[in-house]
């Protein structure tokens, strides 16, 4: 990315919850047959039809209550005990569909779509950072509820569990940021962005955060972004702690769930964070999903937040 950045080559990026296996592509390179992508409207994405199905199906076999708990309960421990204080806790969902992954990239209007052939598709609201004029923006995403419920949008803002993740979720990226650039700022605190999807509309709250990065930035762009991985809103804080906890916790490989993907234009970048994700297995298709969970957490709850988030991005 350094390389690259230092001769202003555009390109795409995509990187692992892990960084275990990042993929680093010039644009002109990406072969539209094995990777597809769109941000902000901006991508390679081919306008193939979409085979017309006279209903969608789109069913899932909910998580193992009882294991989504026991993953819970570790968590608690750990944030009574103040080793975390916000953990994303995540776990893979069965899912049923008539769909194919690129029928699900083709169809849906999310600002971060990935496709890449046989492995997963992701329909993401979440950016994960922007750079533009010099200057690095965050918009962390962090508390949701279902928006058809009475005055939900009184509810989201009133909500002290919601209020409090929220809190240290911009505090933790502002401490980020810091680490890249000079001049940080909370531009925009908390502001509500509606979802819709084919089983329930949400509300989520987001902020925005910026800072002022060198002017030799392009240079060593790959630096920047490594530096703020993985992303805080679907990791935790403190991070170092709380990834290992997580890893504990789950029990099961992220992969590219949770990680970011991006393209830089030659000077400025977009990338988001990669939730909203279907992955193909040898055993079927899951949904990865997951929410914050703090010490004011409470298990029904946040298991219930888990399924609301396993959607289709579109009415069908």
């Amino acid at each position: 990315m350094n390389a690259l950045g230092s001769q202003h080559i555009p390109f795409l990026f995509v990187i692992d919850f892990q960084m275990q296996q990042p993929i680093v592509m010039p644009l002109n390179e990406i072969n539209q047959e094995e990777m597809q992508f769109c941000i902000h409207g901006k991508g390679n994405q081919t306008n193939e039809a979409v085979e017309e199905k006279k209903e969608i199906v789109f069913t899932f076999q909910p998580p193992d209550f009882q294991l989504y708990k026991k993953a819970f309960d570790e968590v608690m421990f750990h944030l009574d005990r103040g080793d975390s204080y916000l953990l994303n806790l995540t776990m893979p969902v069965k899912l049923f569909t008539n769909l194919q992954l690129f029928d699900i990239f083709q169809l849906n209007n999310a600002p971060y779509k990935l496709w890449m052939k046989d492995k997963f598709t992701v329909f993401s609201p979440e950016p994960f950072v922007k750079i533009s004029q010099g200057k690095i923006f965050s918009h962390p995403m962090k508390g949701t509820i279902d928006a058809d419920l009475p005055d939900a949008e009184k509810q989201l803002l009133a909500d002290p569990k919601e209020l409090a993740e929220h809190y240290t979720i911009v505090d933790l990226i502002r401490n980020d940021l810091n680490i890249v650039s000079s001049e940080v700022q909370v531009d925009l605190f908390r502001y509500i962005e509606k979802i819709h999807t084919h089983r329930k509309n949400l509300l989520q709250t987001s902020s925005v955060i910026s800072g002022r990065l060198p002017e030799d930035y392009t240079t060593h762009i790959g630096t920047i972004i490594t530096k703020l991985l993985p992303a805080g809103s679907v990791s935790g804080a403190p991070k170092k702690r709380t990834t290992e906890i997580i890893l504990e916790a789950e029990r099961y490989n992220r992969g590219y769930y949770t990680g970011i993907f991006g393209i830089f234009d030659g000077i400025n970048l977009d990338s988001g964070v990669m939730i909203r994700f279907i992955e193909q297995t040898e055993s079927g298709l899951f949904f990865k999903a997951g929410g914050g969970i703090t010490v004011q957490s409470k298990v029904n709850d946040e298991y219930n937040e888990l399924l609301d988030k396993v959607y289709l991005p579109f009415t069908g």
